[in-house]
This record gives C-alpha cells, structure tokens and sequence, in this order.
C-alpha cells in the first residue's frame, strides 16, 4: 500500500463529503511555516483540516517534527495510516488527533475511523498568518485601516501587524477566507 493509493481514496471520499459545500476547498500539500512542512491534504472551510498519510512505505521518524508545525497551524488534524503503524502513531500524536487506519479488505482499499479528531486549542498566530501572500495580507489590513505606514513593508511586517491588531477568531477566519478566494489554487 503506497501513499497514493491512500490519497486518492481518501481524496474521493473528502470530495464526496464536500462536494456539495461551495465554501469548502480541499488541497494537496499546503505549505505550513513558510514551507518548512506540508500537510498532505487540506480541507479549508469553517476550519483548516489536516489530513497526513502514513502508508506501508513511510516510516514515522519526520511525525515529531510535522506535529510540531501541525499543531501550531491547524485546527484539527487527521493521521491516515495503514495498519503496521496505527499503534505507533497513536502513542506519538497527541491525543486532539484523530486517526484512521487504511486496511484492504477483499482487495478494496478502506479507510477506518479509529479515533475522532476535536479542536486544537493551542494554535500559533503568527504561524497560522503566515498561510498569506504578502497581497492578501495587506488586502487584509486596507479592509481594517490598518495598512498605514507599511503598505511597501516587507510581508513579516504586514504579518506582525495583523497578528498584533485581529483577535485569534478573526485572524483565523480571515486567512480562511483569503486561501479560498485565491484564483489559479490548485484545489483538487
């Protein structure tokens, strides 16, 4: 069992839930922390979704490193892991994580809920601001009037101030809305 054969199921079975749901984006390999770690699959809608794929052919030695990233942006995180490292898994994630097990029952690839995933409570702003263009993070501050004496100001700028004005809500729901609106994404 390989990684892709893990992401297309899983891809078919988050497009069949979210097809529906203009407001939902889902994507592969969203870049977290300026690009130091990708979450597999994102779904984007009233949350950002992580979906990390642990297949037969992976081994689990980069997860502490991802977990660490993962946490500071995500709002709920999914493992998806074929069955020789579900134990594994589950004693190295913390437990806000859910998990599910990928298993071939009569040659058919099947994805299995073992553990929910809830909400992260412990998300980094300034990570999770960092998920903007340098455009959408200025659109940002013009729509509040906040963009005053930076407007040709390096993107770390911009970031520090939306993360010093906007509530943690109102950050999050922002950048949101911002990845959504984004023309030419490559949604799945």
């Amino acid at each position: 069992m390989r990684d892709i054969d893990i992401r297309e199921v899983l891809l078919k079975s988050l497009h069949n839930k979210y097809c529906k749901q203009c407001d939902t984006l889902v994507i592969e390999e969203l870049g977290l922390c300026q690009g130091d770690s990708r979450i597999d699959i994102a779904v984007i809608n009233g949350s950002i979704h992580g979906y990390e794929i642990k297949s037969e052919r992976d081994t689990l030695d980069r997860l502490p490193s991802q977990q660490d990233y993962y946490n500071r942006v995500l709002d709920c995180v999914t493992v998806v892991a074929s069955s020789c490292h579900l134990l594994k898994v589950e004693k190295l994630v913390p437990s806000w994580w859910g998990l599910s097990e990928a298993e071939y029952k009569n040659k058919k690839l099947l994805i299995r809920k073992i553990r929910p995933d809830t909400q992260n409570t412990d998300v980094d702003p300034t990570a999770i601001v960092q998920l903007l263009w340098r455009e959408e993070a200025l659109e940002a501050l013009k729509k509040r009037d906040l963009h005053k004496g930076i407007v040709s100001k390096p993107r770390e700028v911009l970031w520090n101030r939306l993360v010093e004005c906007l509530q943690i809500d109102e950050l999050r729901s922002e950048v949101r809305e911002r990845i959504k609106a984004r023309q030419y994404w490559r949604s799945v």
